[in-house]
């Protein structure tokens, strides 16, 4: 696939790859993710070039994108629309994770996205957790900042995952351990993202997008009870559990599923 790119409304330049033969659909990743992760990058949309024309890209300041500070949400709702009128003016959209919460973003905002999955997007219900989280964002932004980016990597996977300090250690050893710190600077971006919490199902009420809410039959509960209210928040919104699947779902399973969704 030939990296090509478009220049966001604020002069930023985001790169994507297209790949495959169809209706365009846009894919958007989560924290710790450029455009080579499995479940919304270039692997996956190798699994829907036969169905779909794909694209995968950069979100700002990963991989082969830039970065135009300040951050806002509006920043990347902006390059996805830009993304869109390269891909024809409208497309499908794909987003994993905290992309997924993009990507609604982006459709209560008024985006030209007829069709809409995502697959479980961080939906923080409790209030007070989303505050926890917006006042941890300036944290991971100064780490990252002040060249500690192993200090934001652990600071995201503990404070935020909820994964416990002596499993995180571990893992500062393993060969994945550099690519997360070289995307570290991003994850205040994510985080602000989630941080939306509880008020963000207002919003969705103007989702007009055929919109497929995703998650996983082995994912624990409280994710699954955030995906129902999120569906029910939606209008129209149907949900889809892949039995077997967690957070970290297979990628044969969710393109199966999206192509199904998408593809109707």
């Amino acid at each position: 696939m030939k990296i090509e790119s478009v220049e966001s409304a604020d002069g930023t330049t985001i790169a994507f790859e297209t790949t495959g033969q169809g209706p365009p659909l846009i894919l958007v990743g989560g924290a710790f993710c450029d455009r080579s992760a499995p479940a919304s990058g270039t692997p996956l949309a190798a699994l829907l070039a036969h169905r779909f024309t794909v694209l995968c890209y950069d979100r700002r300041g990963r991989g082969d994108s830039a970065d135009t500070p300040p951050y806002a949400i509006d920043r990347e709702i902006e390059d996805l629309a830009a993304l869109i009128a390269a891909a024809g003016g409208s497309a499908s959209v794909f987003g994993n994770s905290s992309g997924g919460l993009l990507a609604l973003d982006a459709a209560a905002h008024g985006l030209s996205i007829p069709k809409l999955a995502v697959y479980e997007p961080p939906v923080i219900l409790d209030a007070g957790r989303a505050r926890s989280f917006a006042e941890l964002a300036p944290r991971l932004d100064e780490a990252a900042a002040a060249g500690r980016r192993s200090e934001a990597v652990e600071l995201y996977f503990t404070q935020v995952m909820g994964m416990p300090a002596a499993a995180v250690a571990p893992m500062r050893r393993a060969p994945m351990w550099p690519g997360l710190e070289a995307i570290a600077h991003t994850l205040g971006y994510d985080l602000r993202i989630t941080a939306r919490g509880p008020a963000r199902l207002e919003r969705l009420s103007s989702v007009r997008s055929a919109t497929f809410v995703m998650d996983g039959g082995a994912s624990p509960p409280w994710m699954r009870e955030a995906i129902e209210t999120l569906a029910m928040a939606i209008p129209g919104a149907r949900r889809r559990t892949l039995e077997g699947q967690t957070h970290a779902v297979d990628p044969r399973a969710l393109a199966r599923a999206v192509e199904e969704l998408l593809g109707e």
